[in-house]
């Protein structure tokens, strides 16, 4: 007879005494080992600090320019006069009417053009005649990495990429955050960049493994592979290029980088393409509403809600911005008409409801609703 087998499953063991304090200890050398890293970045940041420009010391200019301060040489220009701000700041200050000053006498490795986004393309075209005779006079190595820093990001790199030099390197950037929201400090705020181009090689963010974070290597551990990124073209570029001035490119892109890293931003490398689509359905529609809301002249009751408390802070927080910012993020992002015209017919199909519920025929619901 064949001996009955036992169907019962065997429970399997629970972790072996002592095994949590291992770990605690495994976790605690790793975390050694991250701050030692860290340590070791700040060290290479720091041992080359890079003297970082900025046209438009207004408000935002001012709040990057203090962070900056802490890791190298900071220069800012405006048609106001903040001397005095940056001298507070530790920084140098030179009036923007001597904006060739600015160019050709000081040894800037990054320029950021934090101005205003309506006159984002004025700003680059004066700025252009004294890139290139900057690169004249001094060489082609001598262009500053050009960063922008604006809301909306498709705008600012066509015109980057339609008017500067070629020999300038370009990052896009956005801080997603500002003097108000960040006032306590940079830790966790978001920060989207896109390398769009260096050692006039312009690369394509759109691809999966592009540059940086997305080198192009295979599951096989073979670091040989880990050694390329892909242009526009899809044509594949070694990291290093045989080219002192691109290992300098990224070398300068990386402590740009890593300043932003080490204040405690999310790091979030995206397409500027990709970005304005995101961000018309949340920066823009988020401005818009704070602006049709503050129309109605909203005010604090006695016995708010938390929710109308919320409201009448994003109130406050958008109509705290200038209107040309508002205007900016309309004008230059493509999707923000779409954005506009979802949000009226979600409206009328709301108040629609409401007025069937209210035993509104269609025809009279209709005719109500197109009166809004």
């Amino acid at each position: 007879m064949t001996p009955q087998t036992n169907n019962i499953s065997t429970i399997p063991e629970g972790p072996v005494a002592g095994e949590l304090e291992k770990l605690k200890q495994e976790e605690a050398h790793l975390a050694s080992l991250l701050a030692n890293l860290r340590q070791k970045k700040l060290n290479v940041l720091r041992s080359r600090p890079l003297t970082i420009g900025i046209i438009g010391f207004g408000r935002f200019g001012q709040f990057i320019a203090k962070s900056f301060t802490k890791y190298g040489d900071v220069i800012g220009t405006s048609r106001s006069d903040y001397t005095a701000i940056a001298n507070d700041l530790g920084a140098k200050y030179i009036p923007l009417s001597e904006l060739e000053r600015f160019i050709m006498e000081e040894n800037l490795d990054v320029i950021v053009v934090a101005v205003s986004i309506v006159s984002f393309e004025d700003t680059i075209k004066d700025l252009v005649p004294l890139l290139k005779k900057r690169i004249e006079v001094m060489g082609t190595g001598s262009c500053p990495l050009i960063v922008d820093v604006l809301s909306v990001k498709e705008h600012p790199r066509n015109i980057l990429l339609e008017l500067l030099p070629e020999e300038c390197d370009i990052l896009c950037t956005h801080p997603m955050f500002g003097p108000d929201s960040a006032k306590h400090g940079w830790q966790g705020q978001t920060f989207v960049y896109e390398r769009t181009r260096i050692d006039k090689v312009l690369l394509d963010p759109s691809k999966d493994r592009t540059f940086h974070h997305k080198l192009d290597y295979e599951s096989d551990g073979d670091d040989s592979r880990r050694t390329s990124f892909y242009d526009v073209s899809g044509l594949s570029h070694g990291i290093h290029e045989n080219s002192d001035a691109h290992i300098e490119g990224m070398d300068r892109i990386e402590r740009f980088l890593s300043i932003w890293e080490e204040e405690g931003c999310n790091m979030v490398s995206m397409s500027c393409k990709e970005h304005d689509s995101f961000t018309a359905n949340s920066q823009f529609i988020t401005h818009l509403m704070g602006r049709i809301l503050g129309a109605q002249g909203l005010q604090a009751t006695p016995i708010d809600t938390k929710g109308f408390q919320n409201v009448l802070k994003l109130v406050e927080t958008t109509n705290a911005d200038s209107f040309d910012l508002f205007y900016g993020l309309f004008k230059f992002n493509s999707h923000s008409m779409d954005t506009i015209l979802k949000l009226k017919a979600s409206m009328d199909d709301v108040v629609g409801k409401l007025l069937q519920k209210e035993g509104k025929n269609e025809d009279v619901a209709n005719a109500l609703k197109s009166c809004l």
